[in-house]
């Protein structure tokens, strides 16, 4: 994507402590597209660095649930902390962290040390919400809606490129697809603090008010970001509570695929590193399409409520026609209207949500949604994992399809 620096320039408020030079807004979206094409390196090659030291598919899922599991205790402190020292050096950490959670990875011979690079990677891994929050800071109104349409650009390209890469590279051996993603990860923190101002000053951050002794700072510190509050706040919200069972259902449905999908075509084709990490470039072409052109061309004629059935309905054919597929080549078309159903879905499912709260009520209706998605990245590779080992290959998706059935069934 090409960016004009002219308008970049000027992004900044007066109040930002940025230079013109600095071109902020392209500078994140560079720092955005690398750190997710290193993370789209590594994404299809997972179940492969997990088989490297005990086999299982519920293992897959386990270790894929505790990177998911640590995003979601660790995530809204990350923004607490941005809230509270800036955005800069918080984005910087993470990023660090980041790199070397990929080199423990190349290095991982041992379980524990696959769990600890795991757990570092997910603990560091809100690289993505600070940097829209950097764009919140710096951008008037009028310009936000453009410069997170940048994020999701870079977002969209890294996981298109990244997948590609990392198959390439680990036809040179599983661990250099990881000291790859480690060296990009580590140029992106150099990038950073030489190009990257930051973007909220000390006047406008906003310290959680806490007192008394060290543990219990820390502890009321960690109460003021508790995702489980949050998510406990929305299911208050007595009008939508019906809606986010939905919600739960067709993010259960898909949400362990990606970690059980190359261990699926392993088995039942004989699919390596490099055959995985190009089909999940391909999924990532086909999200982007999906919410780039078809939502924007669909949702007028459609309407929501109708995009919401016809997705779910879309997913839940295409999941049962996954797991039956005899061939390699029809994945390609089942797995594209499963990435075509959720991109429908789920925007479509946003928007009906956000008409059903009240104004003051979106941002908890942001904050326990995300929440209510993360505990889905937690169990459903679990779900995938266990269905797999004790069920068979097909299940997974079999499953999955019944998901989204049932979200079909209730949603009206």
């Amino acid at each position: 994507m090409r960016l004009n620096p002219s308008e970049l320039n000027g992004a900044l408020p007066p109040h930002g402590t940025a230079p013109a030079r600095h071109f902020p807004l392209a500078v994140i979206f560079v720092a955005v597209f690398v750190d997710l094409a290193g993370y789209g390196m590594i994404v299809p090659l997972l179940p492969f660095y997990v088989q490297r030291v005990a086999p299982g598919a519920t293992l897959v899922g386990v270790m894929s649930a505790l990177y998911a599991a640590a995003q979601f205790l660790v995530g809204p402190m990350l923004g607490g902390l941005s809230d509270r020292y800036g955005r800069r050096p918080v984005l910087l950490a993470c990023l660090g962290g980041t790199s070397l959670a990929y080199l423990l990875l190349a290095i991982a011979d041992t379980l524990p040390l696959l769990a600890l690079a795991l757990l570092l990677d997910g603990i560091t891994g809100g690289n993505l919400s600070i940097a829209q929050a950097y764009i919140a800071d710096s951008t008037p109104p009028e310009r936000r809606a453009r410069g997170m349409g940048l994020v999701g650009a870079a977002f969209g390209l890294g996981l298109m490129i990244g997948p590609a890469l990392g198959g390439v590279l680990s036809l040179y051996g599983l661990n250099v697809p990881a000291l790859v993603a480690a060296a990009l990860a580590l140029a992106n923190v150099l990038f950073g603090m030489i190009a990257l101002p930051e973007s909220l000053p000390p006047a406008r951050r906003h310290p959680v008010a806490v007192t008394g002794s060290l543990p219990l700072r820390i502890f009321t510190g960690i109460g003021a970001y508790n995702p489980l509050a949050q998510l406990g706040a929305l299911l208050r919200i007595v009008a939508i509570r019906r809606l986010l069972v939905v919600v739960l259902l067709l993010n259960l449905a898909f949400a362990g695929l990606y970690s059980n999908f190359p261990l699926f075509t392993a088995s039942r084709f004989n699919w390596g590193t490099m055959e995985n990490a190009l089909f999940f470039a391909f999924v990532g072409v086909c999200a982007v399409v999906t919410q780039g052109i078809v939502l924007g061309l669909v949702q007028p004629r459609l309407g929501d409520r109708r995009l919401v059935r016809g997705g779910l309905a879309l997913m839940m054919l295409a999941l049962a026609l996954t797991a039956v597929v005899p061939v390699a080549w029809l994945l390609y078309p089942s797995v594209g209207l499963i990435a075509l159903g959720s991109g429908l879905a789920i925007p479509a499912l946003t928007s009906i949500l956000s008409q059903r709260v009240a104004p003051a009520d979106q941002g908890r209706l942001m904050g326990g949604t995300a929440a209510l998605l993360n505990l889905t990245m937690i169990a459903g590779p679990l779900l995938a994992g266990v269905s797999f080992d004790v069920l068979g290959t097909p299940a997974p998706y079999l499953l999955g399809a019944a998901l989204a059935g049932a979200a079909l069934l209730l949603f009206h």
